[in-house]
């Protein structure tokens, strides 16, 4: 089953769901997957510069999960236009043309032209040759931030109810080097997953735990917490203490695609395989967490 509401989002759901609650207590989410590029978007930089910014292909790597019983919900808005993984007061005031209304967190992201709404490219390349308005940015959180969020937080809220936890994967990936502008430590060499649970602020540590042994099982490079520990989406979501336990996994790029061209490589259905096989496991494990 396929929900979807035009721009924000769209929601896969398994098709056994039952008044629509899930059959495992798992939800997948990929943020900054979405492609369609609104008409009111008028960047100062090139289309093809534009896609480097995206998650290219994640929701489909994860994509198997729908038809193992786990919902999957996916932007369809594109990250350069704005990104449903920061808070919204994650305002970057250098892109307005008047002060910004409402509270405004200059977060290390903002400072590195990576807030709400982008400044500049991982490369420093400037996304506008204007100011940007209030009204425009505005219009941005309603129709595009606030849908996925609230989309989100009911399907995690639907596991909870029918299952009293819910284990959720924000599920990004990252270029094999660190941009310029990417984040503070640029030119740093990427491993082949990265968890971040905020230092185990998110989530019981035994779930990152879990995943990690897994992979590295499989012969991947893993770290945790280190360079990405999570940013909005495990923040909001993840409450261990009620049950509620929220991951971000970064996959590295070079494992299944050619960072130039954005077309997948032989690797491809090898990592979409083992990403099967891990939900088949997640599938198993969180379940029994709940018997």
């Amino acid at each position: 089953m396929r929900i979807s509401q035009p721009l924000s989002y769209r929601l896969d759901l398994p098709q056994q769901y039952p008044n629509s609650a899930p059959s495992a207590p798992l939800v997948l989410d990929s943020p900054h997957s979405g492609t369609a590029y609104p008409p009111d978007f008028a960047p100062a930089v090139a289309f093809g510069a534009l896609r480097t910014a995206e998650d290219t292909w994640v929701d489909d790597l994860w994509g198997d999960a729908v038809d193992m019983g786990v919902p999957l919900i996916a932007a369809g808005f594109p990250r350069a236009y704005i990104d449903a993984n920061r808070a919204p007061d994650e305002i970057d005031q250098l892109l307005l043309d008047q002060p910004w209304p409402g509270p405004v967190n200059a977060s290390p992201k903002v400072k590195l032209g990576k807030g709400l709404i982008w400044r500049m490219l991982d490369d420093g390349t400037p996304l506008y040759d204007r100011k940007l308005t209030v009204e425009e940015v505005t219009h941005r959180i309603e129709a595009c931030w606030k849908p996925y969020h609230a989309a989100l937080g009911q399907v995690l809220d639907s596991a909870h109810q029918k299952f009293g936890k819910v284990w959720h994967i924000n599920c990004h990936s990252m270029p094999s080097v660190a941009g310029a502008y990417a984040t503070d430590r640029p030119g740093l060499v990427h491993p082949d997953f990265v968890l971040g649970d905020r230092d185990g602020s998110t989530s019981d540590p035994a779930f990152r735990e879990f995943i990690a042994t897994w992979l590295r099982e499989r012969g991947y490079n893993v770290t945790v917490n280190d360079p990405y520990k999570g940013v909005e989406l495990v923040r909001a979501f993840g409450r261990p203490a009620e049950g509620r336990h929220s991951l971000q996994i970064e996959i590295n790029r070079n494992l299944y695609m050619d960072e130039v061209s954005l077309r997948p490589t032989a690797n491809y259905g090898r990592l979409k395989s083992d990403l099967r096989d891990l939900t088949a496991a997640l599938i198993d494990w969180t379940r029994s967490q709940t018997a």
